[in-house]
């Protein structure tokens, strides 16, 4: 089963923070201050946190942002994740993807549907890579963020979780672009 290896330094990690809402502001995104307060109390760096409105091609554009920019290893976004006709976020994160990580909604979902039952059929989180970047995109409830990180991404985003994680292969994201 899964463990941390405490024989292995921590890396942290760079995660910008994106809360997709017609409605929010800094002040009252609940969500987005879940993510932000757990990723820095595990020791990972807050690299930038923004908030745009449920557009498709304003949120593809702020994570094309955070891919071409360095100083991001890791996006998360919260909201726009359903079913209705303003959830286009999955759509966004599907846009600009390299390489989609299947698993990452299938297990969401069985984290999930342990703590709301079949409502969790209602989620289309997903998960995925590119230009060497994770993108996560997450259901807009405080209680969902809390979930995937505590269940999911603080593991897959600490380097002493074995037997593997998503740190200790980062490096080698974008390796298909570099050859010659």
């Amino acid at each position: 089963m899964s463990r941390i290896d405490e024989s292995k330094e921590f890396i942290p990690v760079r995660i910008a923070v994106l809360t997709v809402s017609d409605t929010r502001t800094e002040s009252d995104d609940r969500s987005g201050q879940v993510l932000v307060d757990r990723l820095t109390a595990a020791g990972h760096v807050l690299a930038d946190r923004t908030i745009v409105p449920d557009e498709r091609d304003s949120i593809s554009a702020q994570l094309r942002h955070w891919i071409a920019d360095g100083h991001v290893d890791v996006v998360i976004s919260t909201g726009g994740t359903g079913l209705t006709g303003r959830d286009v976020t999955v759509e966004a994160h599907r846009d600009v993807y390299e390489k989609e990580i299947d698993a990452f909604g299938t297990v969401f979902t069985m984290v999930s549907m342990a703590k709301i039952g079949t409502s969790a059929v209602q989620s289309r989180a997903t998960g995925g890579v590119a230009g060497g970047t994770y993108l996560f995109a997450l259901p807009g409830s405080p209680g969902a963020c809390k979930d995937a990180w505590d269940e999911i991404l603080s593991r897959q985003l600490d380097f002493r979780h074995r037997p593997c994680n998503f740190v200790e292969i980062m490096p080698r994201l974008d390796e298909h672009q570099r050859r010659k």
